[in-house]
């Protein structure tokens, strides 16, 4: 399981014009499952990801996690963070899960952070989205479990 998060004053996804989520400080996370994925990883991913220390303290430093600061997260699956390019230029993603799993676990996912307390919302799985990220520093890491 992947995870690029990206630290972020606002942040909102739309399908077809329409918004489906929209968030203010908080962290955007596109979420990339890969075929070996299970529960325990997007558990663990959630625990992670709500107790990460990547937002400033008063004095300046990455001191304070989503939980500590009572940001919002909004949730993106992401497949592409799977692409493989070592070989042409298309890329493949033959690491990726399908759709029938990953979708299963990016709920898991979003219902992990949800019960662990970090107001969450997410885009629609499968669909073309337009997602807007203010980041935030910028602040982008990527986390693999």
């Amino acid at each position: 399981m992947k995870a690029l998060i990206q630290r972020v004053t606002h942040g909102s996804v739309s399908v077809g014009g329409h918004t489906l989520a929209k968030i203010g400080h908080g962290l955007v996370i596109l979420l990339g499952i890969g075929h070996v994925d299970s529960d325990t990883q997007a558990q663990a991913m959630a625990e992670k990801i709500a107790t990460l220390r990547v937002f400033e303290d008063e004095a300046g430093k990455m001191n304070w996690s989503i939980l500590d600061t009572q940001g919002s997260a909004l949730v993106i699956s992401q497949f592409t963070l799977y692409a493989d390019t070592r070989k042409g230029r298309r890329p493949a993603f033959t690491d990726a899960a399908a759709p029938d799993i990953a979708v299963k676990l990016v709920n898991t996912f979003t219902r992990a952070l949800i019960d662990l307390g970090v107001p969450t919302q997410s885009g629609e799985f499968g669909a073309h989205m337009s997602v807007e990220i203010a980041n935030d520093g910028p602040v982008t890491i990527m986390i693999e479990i």
